[in-house]
């Protein structure tokens, strides 16, 4: 299993960062081990003093392919969910003014939440789903997949071309606008059209 993660898919994200936006997707991959499930809680690393919360929706990868065309992407996908990409601001800045690259802000231990999976047939439209994250309480992350620069089929379409997909991958799918800092004690809730889809703790 494999976790592959798109940045930059949200327009307002990108200017709150002041990025430039892509021309085509950005791409960057997390290992196994930044896995988390279950709601199993999220511990804090103590390299960084700036953990950003990067609310994503999520799909699963349901069979094997390749040089996948867009209009055929949709068969590959079976299973739609939420994560939280969490990111070492602090080292992923150092590392861009370098230009170096910076697995170490993306692919961390721990650095993957996922929530359970819903099946892809339970959504009635794609490209229009609501997400939103709660920390503690209070709304900090809204999208609306609508509101994607590169769309679902796309995204796998556009993998596929570099990566074999296989069932079981996940593929993040970018971010709105909202990151923040999480600090120890934070409680996170993910919800995905309107069903709580996770919730777990940082410590």
């Amino acid at each position: 299993m494999k976790i592959l993660a798109i940045g930059r898919n949200y327009v307002a994200h990108i200017q709150e960062l002041q990025n430039e936006q892509p021309t085509e997707p950005v791409v960057f991959l997390k290992p196994d081990t930044a896995l988390i499930q279950n709601n199993e809680p999220f511990y804090h690393p103590d390299f960084s003093h700036d953990i950003h919360h990067e609310i994503e929706i999520v799909l699963r990868v349901g069979k094997e392919g390749k040089h996948i065309s867009p209009e055929f992407a949709a068969r590959y996908y079976d299973q739609i969910g939420l994560g939280i990409d969490f990111t070492a601001r602090d080292i992923q800045q150092r590392a861009k003014e370098k230009g170096l690259p910076w697995e170490t802000a993306k692919a961390f231990n721990g650095s993957a939440p996922v929530s359970k999976f819903l099946p892809v047939a339970e959504f009635t439209d794609l490209k229009n789903l609501d997400f939103h994250l709660e920390v503690n309480g209070e709304v900090r992350q809204r999208g609306n997949s609508g509101l994607m620069i590169y769309d679902f089929d796309f995204i796998v379409s556009y993998l596929s071309r570099f990566f074999t997909l296989k069932a079981g991958d996940l593929i993040f799918t970018g971010t709105p606008a909202g990151v923040a800092a999480v600090k120890i004690g934070d409680t996170l809730v993910g919800f995905l059209a309107g069903k709580e889809m996770f919730r777990f703790e940082v410590k």
